[in-house]
């Protein structure tokens, strides 16, 4: 029997990873969203052929460090959807994956190795407790999305001024008071949501982002006749009721 490159148990009821998936040392996609999942066995680590890893949806309150071994995985990681605290430092070795989803969990931080992950073309950690981001977030230089709704935050690291391929940044439902400086002169930023936080007014360097398409104000405070308002107006990129 020629060993599988593929592994799809979406929804099958495991409480654990099943024997199966050991059988096939060159396994690239490992697909086991929707179960009931509460432990990784560390022997996952040794899978280094994977490609893709789908754990979201699961009861993880933890991750072994030996996922930092997949360094294959160049294309998903999901965690999302799990009771995940924290996340280990070993993540940063994944330096050629493109998608990391840790979204919906618990996470009060992103470790300091997030920036070594260089490859990731997008980032989701949304609806977590993030009060905060590490420094080295400005290191992922290739970072088109990055995805972060409904979390703490209220200003961002200044290296995200490095982000500049970002295309997309999603900061709703956070605590900003000020839109975040580091995004000054971002050249390829089309798209910032900044729906409900706590912006009073903007600043005019916004008016200047190249590629800004749209800046969404909802449930926010900002005026309409704010100065920067009326320049974006003018863009028809403004949403702000």
């Amino acid at each position: 029997m020629t060993s599988a490159t593929v592994l799809n148990y979406w929804r099958a009821g495991l409480p654990g990873v099943p024997d199966e998936v050991w059988r096939h040392p060159r396994l690239e996609v490992l697909l086991l969203p929707d179960n009931a999942l509460a432990h990784l066995p560390a022997r996952l680590g040794t899978l280094t052929a994977l490609r893709t890893l789908d754990l979201g949806h699961n009861r993880l309150t933890s991750v072994p460090p030996e996922l930092g071994d997949l360094t294959g995985l160049s294309d998903f990681l999901y965690l999302h959807d799990n009771r995940l605290a924290s996340l280990p430092a070993e993540l940063g070795r994944l330096t050629r994956l493109a998608y990391l989803n840790v979204g919906e969990n618990r996470l009060t931080a992103l470790p300091d190795t997030l920036g070594a992950m260089t490859g990731l073309v997008e980032l989701r950690a949304q609806h977590n407790r993030l009060a905060s981001l590490p420094a080295s977030l400005g290191d992922l230089r290739s970072l088109r999305e990055l995805w972060l709704r409904g979390n703490a935050l209220t200003a961002l690291p200044d290296s995200a001024r490095n982000l500049s391929a970002l295309r997309e940044l999603e900061l709703r439902e956070n605590a900003f008071t000020a839109v975040p400086g580091a995004l000054r002169g971002l050249p390829l930023l089309r798209r910032l949501d900044l729906r409900a936080n706590r912006l009073c007014e903007l600043p005019g360097w916004l008016a200047e982002l190249p590629s800004l398409e749209k800046l969404d104000l909802r449930w926010n405070e900002v005026r309409d006749d704010d100065p920067t308002v009326m320049a974006l107006r003018g863009r028809h990129c403004v949403v702000l009721r």
